[in-house]
């Protein structure tokens, strides 16, 4: 399975995530009766805000950590009739029927799955003809700063993330059977008022792969050198962006 975050911390610190979410489901276009998948829910602070706009439909709220998931439960109990979750790997086919979804919606997640032709292809047949996929992830250039400095830090080192450019992504959307398909890429800095406060958000949801493979009495001092080589207290963040429909 996926990596097993530390979901209380990051429930805590991913004010950013949860912002660029809430534009993302903006972009939905539903009735309020519909089926959608939130893939990648994570603790459900934006799954929260598709059950609003559903008030006689549900979503799946689907997510590759069982930590995250329990957070989303404990957030979302109130709307357990309206709510399924589903543990399941993104890098998978979905345990889900062909053509069952009127929607899927996704935020801060699909630049964790490497394989992203795969991915489309597996939200693609679960989705019925003419429903949307409407998502938001890490985009070409995104947190560049924060390479650099692993290069000085770590130099060699793999870092597992997919961040594609807007067209390359437009042409795999095509060719997994989307149309409709819009893409785009933007800026979003992101400021952190304190030094403690970037370190904490680099050491849950940056870092965690270098911090996987070194001892826990290391990770302290790896996310200080990391943050000491970074220009500002702030984060490069460019969102990839993406609109589209099944055939």
């Amino acid at each position: 399975m996926p990596h097993e975050w530390d979901a209380a911390t990051y429930d805590r610190v991913a004010d950013p995530q949860a912002r660029w979410g809430q534009a993302v489901i903006g972009r939905l276009q539903l009735a309020g009766s519909e089926t959608v998948l939130d893939a990648g829910c994570g603790t459900g602070r934006v799954t929260a805000g598709v059950l609003e706009l559903l008030p006689r439909g549900r979503v799946v709220a689907l997510d590759g950590s069982a930590a995250m998931l329990a957070q989303a439960r404990e957030r979302l109990g109130a709307s357990a009739d309206r709510l399924w979750f589903l543990h399941a790997d993104l890098r998978r086919q979905l345990p889900l029927a062909p053509g069952c979804l009127d929607a899927i919606v996704s935020t801060a997640t699909f630049h964790w799955i490497p394989d992203h032709q795969a991915l489309f292809g597996h939200l693609a047949r679960v989705l019925r003809p003419g429903g949307a996929l409407v998502a938001q992830c890490g985009g070409a250039g995104n947190i560049a700063s924060v390479y650099r400095a692993l290069d000085e830090v770590a130099p060699g080192e793999a870092y597992p993330k997919q961040y594609a450019t807007a067209g390359l992504t437009a042409e795999r959307l095509a060719r997994a059977g989307f149309t409709g398909i819009e893409t785009w890429l933007h800026p979003e800095p992101t400021p952190y008022a304190t030094r403690e406060d970037l370190e904490r958000f680099l050491a849950t949801v940056v870092l965690w792969p270098q911090l996987s493979t070194r001892p826990p009495a290391e990770h302290a001092g790896f996310v200080r050198a990391v943050a000491d080589r970074l220009p500002a207290l702030e984060l490069d963040y460019v969102r990839l962006n993406i609109v589209a429909r099944a055939r």
